[in-house]
């Protein structure tokens, strides 16, 4: 597998409420999900999920504000926030940490997070050959 590269415009992907994935979302920006996603995130930038939002699938980010629910493990570079709403079960790896009261966590918790989350994050091969025909 080869690794996701850095887009050079930042970009912000919204999955609004009501919206239902199924599969692994890549990004080289931003993303919000306020709907559900039964799969993982890769993201470069920074992952939000909001208060509606689910995941059912490990979230592999830079930083990650987490407000809704992820059945799944946590895998963030530098900061992760816990809002109020947040439940998570699974394991967390990062090198910050933010708990607010009455969030929920259950699983392990790992303090020493990569240092780059580009040495985390790889893309598949098919990926990586339709980012460079359109490239």
């Amino acid at each position: 597998m080869a690794k996701l590269t850095i887009s050079e415009t930042p970009s912000a992907n919204l999955v609004q409420a009501d919206t239902y994935i199924t599969g692994n979302v890549y990004s080289g920006g931003n993303i919000r999900i306020d709907g559900v996603l039964k799969g993982n995130i890769s993201c470069l930038g920074k992952t939000i999920l909001g208060p509606t939002g689910r995941v059912e699938g490990n979230i592999i980010s830079q930083n990650a504000d987490l407000e809704g629910k992820v059945k799944g493990n946590v895998i963030v570079s530098e900061l992760l926030s816990l809002q109020a709403t947040a439940e998570v079960t699974g394991d967390i790896v990062s090198n910050k940490l933010a708990i607010e009261p009455g969030a929920r966590f259950t699983g392990a918790c790992n303090m020493n997070g990569p240092q780059n989350i580009t040495d985390v994050i790889e893309l598949p091969e098919d990926v990586i050959q339709e980012q460079q025909a359109t490239a």
